[in-house]
């Protein structure tokens, strides 16, 4: 256990040093973050939302175009999750890490907007908003607030004011081509880093999966925060197979107490 708590330790430090000498640092997170904020990840084995429901029949654009009252069904309890939730002390670290100039940008591949819940400032959502809706027909575009309430009380599916089609959330399903502008910022930033720091994300979903690559492939730094392995560790400067929750803060302490 001492062994193992001194590794850690040294892990921590290690990291904290590589961040403080890095001026261009991005962070990419995903389902693995927000799971002590109580929301589901995606694809572990027992608890992930993949091992309940087959995602081709409820989470595809095909399938929303066919059967969009299904996919509201099952969506509304994620949603009703991700409403009530709050950050956890993994996105208040990185809030901390961005408002002390350590960290310039966050690509998350999450959708429950609790990075800016924490207060971080410059968030690339590669996979979507749950914040707006556009409809299927006009692609008007609505601020979810008008809809929310009657969604998660009585199951009411938002229709579009103008053409009274149904209005999609923006968020990107299986078939459905990411939102091209932050996609590109995403990649431009991920190949100007000299630091990427991966957060909760086993690193499986393309093409997000592919942005550390842009980050190595310019001589970047790689740190790596995930409880599972990831195909990447082999080449990452550290890694923590630990919750981001647990980790995070302990490293944004780090790197904090000597800060100028």
């Amino acid at each position: 256990m001492e062994k193992s708590s001194e590794h850690l330790l040294q892990g921590i430090h290690c990291a904290a040093e590589i961040i403080q000498g890095a001026k261009r640092t991005v962070v990419l997170t995903g389902a693995g973050i927000s799971t002590r904020s109580g929301i589901p990840d995606f694809r572990s084995t027992d608890t992930g939302l993949w091992s309940k429901y087959d995602p081709f029949e409820v989470a595809s654009l095909e399938s929303f175009r066919y059967n969009p009252e299904k996919f509201f069904r099952w969506i509304r309890p994620l949603v009703n999750g991700i409403w009530q939730a709050s950050p956890n002390p993994a996105h208040l670290a990185l809030a901390r890490l961005e408002q002390a100039g350590y960290i310039q940008t966050v690509i998350t591949q999450n959708i429950d907007g609790l990075h800016q819940k924490a207060g971080a400032r410059n968030v690339l959502e590669v996979h979507g908003t749950l914040q707006t809706l556009t409809c299927v027909s006009c692609f008007s575009k609505y601020p979810v607030a008008g809809y929310i309430e009657a969604f998660l009380e009585r199951g009411d599916i938002p229709y579009c004011e103008r053409c009274r089609h149904v209005l999609k959330p923006d968020v990107i399903l299986f078939g459905e081509q990411l939102p091209v502008r932050i996609w590109l910022k995403a990649q431009e930033v991920s190949k100007r880093c000299d630091l990427m720091i991966v957060a909760g994300s086993s690193l499986e979903v393309l093409p997000v999966a592919g942005l550390p690559m842009r980050a190595l492939e310019n001589g970047a730094h790689l740190i790596i925060i995930n409880q599972t392995p990831t195909y990447l560790d082999v080449r990452a400067d550290v890694v923590f197979h630990e919750d981001v929750a647990d980790i995070l803060p302990l490293i944004a302490e780090e790197v904090l107490k000597n800060a100028h």
